[in-house]
């Protein structure tokens, strides 16, 4: 086995682990909130910490340049440590109180240490399979995202169950990302750049692919951070309240689950028609998959269910080949400042997305939720127009 077969096979492993813990207070919401009696506004407050915390753990690491100044596989090894710590600490202190959100929220900051930072150690070893790199990356992070609700599901009522073996994980496979090794395309600085941040507005396909991206966050986080919920409250037309819950939990893990395979089939299809082809693909299938699962909400089971698994499995595809295209267009040694920076913009707004879910719901029922999420892709659609190729030219170049 080659050494960036290997090296691949580490980022992989511990991109799995280090964002394993992202969904944890989403996959076991209806066990604590039946233990402790949460409000829906203390339910919102638990989901919606993680990304903020991310986009500002983010935005600082990508305003110090931190992913480009110095060793990314040790930045990832600390942060994932200390994501794991912080997810135990939920042990200790009262059920969705203060105390956890600020626990929730300072692990979306130490978050941001890892998945922002395998993007970087992954371009680092091609320029021409990006797509397919990043999309088998990201297929990686949807694993690990899938894994809460797996371990939920797994540990019943038992939530504190799942808390602790999700920190098992992130502790055993956190540590793999120190055998990886950096590829012949990565680079350095020794100092930040203001030129990385300021790319963003002065470089037309830079910007688009960005807004692009900022579509697709706007319905992405929000939809995996409340897919358990809603289909268990659309399965309870049929089922038993228990029975609802329950599918509703294997449900969550599957749709999220499904995006994994076809985020690796997506990137290698990029490679050869185009990253900005297969992202406007995606969005238009997610954002159709979207209107129909509200449309459908509350009807047969199996219908509902079939369409969440189409949703999630179109849902994030486009994530990788944005991400793909900012380092494209990126210089080498600014790509993980761009790229960190991309993330923290996409997270600081998917803090309003999953805020206002609930709240949409409970005043108007989630299909209304679900048809304000599908203007993400329609606005991602019109934002990523100049970076698409035609004859070999970007538009606008």
């Amino acid at each position: 086995m080659d050494r960036q077969t290997l090296s691949m096979i580490f980022l992989f492993v511990a991109t799995l682990s280090g964002m394993c813990l992202w969904f944890m207070a989403a996959a076991i919401i209806p066990d604590m909130a039946a233990e402790a009696k949460l409000a829906e506004t203390e339910l919102a407050w638990l989901s919606s910490m993680v990304p903020a915390g991310f986009g500002i753990g983010a935005l600082g690491f990508a305003l110090l340049g931190l992913p480009d100044r110095i060793d990314p596989r040790y930045l990832f090894a600390c942060c994932a440590f200390a994501v794991a710590l912080l997810n135990l600490l939920l042990l200790a202190v009262p059920i969705g109180g203060p105390a956890a959100i600020a626990l929730r929220f300072t692990s979306g900051v130490m978050m941001a240490g890892t998945w922002p930072v395998s993007m970087k150690i992954a371009v680092g070893w091609t320029v021409h399979r990006r797509g397919a790199l990043m999309g088998s990356l990201v297929a990686a992070l949807v694993a690990g995202q899938a894994v809460p609700y797996l371990l939920a599901w797994f540990g019943g009522a038992d939530w504190r169950l799942a808390i602790m073996l999700g920190s098992a994980i992130t502790v055993c496979c956190g540590a793999v990302i120190l055998l990886c090794r950096l590829g012949p395309h990565h680079a350095r600085v020794t100092a930040f750049r203001t030129r990385a941040i300021a790319l963003v507005w002065t470089d037309r396909r830079i910007r688009a692919a960005v807004l692009g991206y900022l579509g697709h966050m706007w319905e992405f986080i929000a939809f995996w951070a409340w897919v358990g919920v809603f289909a268990s409250v659309s399965y309870s037309a049929s089922l038993a309240p228990d029975a609802a819950v329950s599918l509703g939990k294997l449900s969550a893990f599957l749709c999220i689950l499904a995006a994994a395979p076809v985020c690796v089939l997506s990137g290698f299809v990029a490679d050869r028609v185009g990253k900005e082809r297969v992202a406007a693909t995606a969005l238009a299938i997610s954002g159709s998959a979207c209107i129909l699962t509200a449309l459908t909400f509350g009807g047969p089971v199996w219908l509902t269910f079939v369409l969440l698994i189409v949703w999630g499995a179109a849902v994030i595809p486009d994530s990788p080949q944005f991400s793909a295209l900012v380092a494209d267009f990126a210089p080498p040694d600014l790509a993980g400042s761009l790229l960190t920076f991309q993330a923290s913009l996409g997270f600081l707004m998917t803090t309003l997305t999953t805020q206002l879910a609930p709240r949409i719901a409970e005043a108007h029922g989630w299909p209304v939720v679900m048809g304000v999420l599908a203007l993400g892709p329609v606005f991602g659609l019109v934002f990523m127009r100049p970076v698409f190729v035609r004859r070999g030219r970007v538009i606008g170049d």
